[in-house]
């Protein structure tokens, strides 16, 4: 796979203190990769967004998303949330 086709990932945080997500993990080829696969293993979404990631890999590690990125990302967080409380509502 050419470098400009290796798979790419980066893994978000919310903490509400933080009052915005953070950029905990980034990485081209094997490191996104086990990215991915540790997201996946640990039961998190994997959202597959190429226009993001590389939007999000300019992102310095452990900083604030910048507010440019608040809708995109806020809209990845509702698809979230969808997705956690399944077709039948609240899963509490």
């Amino acid at each position: 796979m050419p470098a400009d086709r290796a798979a790419r990932a980066v893994a978000l945080s919310y903490d509400e203190q933080d009052g915005a997500p953070r950029v905990v993990a980034k990485g081209r080829g094997l490191l996104a990769e086990e990215i991915i696969a540790r997201a996946q293993a640990a039961g998190v979404f994997v959202h597959e967004s190429p226009e993001l990631v590389s939007l999000l890999m300019q992102v310095d590690m452990d900083a604030r998303i910048p507010p440019e990125l608040y809708i995109a990302v806020a809209e990845l967080l509702a698809w979230l949330y969808q997705l956690e409380q399944g077709p039948g509502g609240d899963k509490r």
